[in-house]
């Protein structure tokens, strides 16, 4: 445990967003398979703090429900009214405190907006924090424009922290100042709880600013100081889709170069996309189109895409995937899977296996070695090892009220369009015919034929379709025929 373990973090959630122009609250927002306020948790939780408090407001019922599923130790406060982040970190130690919390060390205070905001960011600040004995750390970061941004103003001699000056309260001569507020402090709890009791709302907007914790410390002697963050766009916040697309797009970068230096070949970054939650191991080449989403993990040696979205799916070393949709599928080493095959929930390909061109699959295990090449649907299926399902093939699983499972057994062939009737068992080494609907069982080394005998009109054409294009042709292939003989 380290020994700069803060004593909470409060992470301020309640805001109602109106710039996203949507029905969704906006940390519920999400980039890379993780919500905005779901970033944020995770990374505070890198903190190891004693207590960590979530304050809620606008759609509080849709918040807290999902901190719940996203880490139900997480706790929660209400702010029932947006009286400002003041009176928002206020509510959330309140919280705490109504529950017998003695707090004593450092309160961490975040917002429930910055998705790129790292754990180690957090841990310099918290760092910092104890280093310099300060009141209250300021995360801050220098940015190329700082326009709309409050200003680090610091003192010359000491490089302590002397105020945060709003935008539209800076002189020519602070506004020149490039070092900038991130709304991310680091306080000694016990100072912080006496002076938000002393915060005034006597401003232009009637309400309880964080911001002004500082001066009041600052003015009962205590040192104020900033850590600045070595990468200013990890603070930076959502307000807009326009930010959030932006934000998706620098967390995806980071994704990738991870993934990239630990050995994985992404041919082309900007068209690959991939969650938190991805996982490879090395020596995985990811083409172009791809997305890899949920709890997709790809084993060494393989190969997805181009154009393929995985979503909670596994890759075995050394398989192919391209053009492919799956989802909480499993394909085992040496599979092949594609172009255009969709694998739904349930699809286990063994080692080795292919689900080919313009092929369908749901809740089917396939053995090893067994190939489905081209244009069917397998559902609802249990297929042996090293068997071959003929071109355009149906496992018929649905009864309009049920579904039905179809048994193949190892090394069977069977023929192109197929119709399996589930449910339905073909024994190992059984063969069906081309064009069979196969309603009853087959033995093991059966060949079962089910279709009509064929029967041939002769001179239908002729008849039916007198002076038809088909009737010339075929009149001038019976003359060339007959003066062949």
């Amino acid at each position: 445990m380290s020994a700069n373990r803060p004593a909470a973090v409060v992470v301020l959630a309640a805001g109602e967003g109106t710039r996203m122009k949507s029905a969704t609250p906006k940390v519920l927002h999400a980039i890379c398979g993780r919500s905005l306020v779901g970033h944020v948790v995770a990374a505070s939780r890198e903190l190891d703090p004693e207590h960590l408090v979530v304050v809620v407001g606008h759609a509080r019922d849709q918040v807290q429900a999902h901190l719940a599923e996203i880490d139900p130790a997480v706790r929660t406060a209400v702010q029932y009214e947006q009286n400002g982040t003041g009176h928002a970190v206020r509510m959330g130690l309140e919280e705490l405190s109504g529950s017998d919390v003695a707090l004593d060390g450092t309160v961490v205070v975040v917002c429930g907006d910055t998705p790129l905001l790292t754990g180690e960011t957090l841990r310099k600040l918290s760092d910092t924090h104890a280093a310099d004995g300060n009141a209250v750390t300021v995360l801050s970061a220098e940015v190329p424009d700082a326009t709309g941004y409050g200003r680090i103003i610091r003192d010359e001699a000491s490089g302590a922290v002397k105020e945060i000056v709003e935008h539209k309260d800076a002189s020519a001569a602070q506004r020149a100042v490039r070092e900038i507020n991130s709304g991310v402090f680091a306080f000694d709890a016990r100072l912080l709880v006496d002076a938000l009791g002393k915060v005034r709302t006597d401003n232009s907007q009637g309400e309880e600013y964080l911001t002004d914790v500082l001066g009041i410390l600052r003015a009962a002697g205590h040192r104020v100081g900033a850590a600045v963050t070595a990468d200013h766009r990890e603070i930076l916040g959502i307000n807009n889709r326009v930010q959030l697309a932006e934000a998706r797009r620098l967390l995806n970068e980071r994704l990738l170069n991870a993934a990239m230096l630990s050995g994985v070949t992404v041919v082309d970054p900007a068209t690959t996309w991939v969650d938190v939650s991805v996982s490879f191991d090395p020596d995985v080449t990811v083409l172009p189109g791809s997305q890899l989403v949920g709890s997709t993990h790809v084993a060494s040696g393989a190969e997805v895409g181009p154009n393929s979205r995985l979503t909670d799916t596994s890759v075995g070393a050394g398989a192919s995937v391209s053009f492919t949709v799956a989802e909480g599928a499993r394909i085992g080493p040496g599979a092949a899977v594609g172009p255009y095959a969709y694998l739904r929930p349930g699809t286990d390909l063994g080692p080795g296996a292919k689900a080919g061109a313009y092929v369908e699959m749901k809740n089917a295990q396939v053995g090893e070695g067994t190939k489905v090449p081209h244009l069917s649907y397998v559902g609802d299926a249990t297929i042996g090892e090293f068997t071959n399902i003929g071109a355009a093939s149906v496992f018929v699983n649905y009864d309009g009220e049920a579904k039905h499972h179809t048994t193949v057994g190892s090394h069977c062939r069977t023929g192109s369009d197929n119709m399996f009737v589930a449910p339905v068992t073909i024994g190992d080494g059984a063969y069906t015919a081309a064009g069979s609907v196969i309603t009853k069982d087959v033995p093991p080394g059966s060949l079962a034929v089910a279709r009509g005998q064929q029967r041939n009109i002769e001179g239908w054409v002729a008849r039916k379709r007198p002076g038809s294009a088909a009737a010339q042709a075929a009149a001038a292939a019976r003359e060339e025929s007959e003066g062949e003989r």
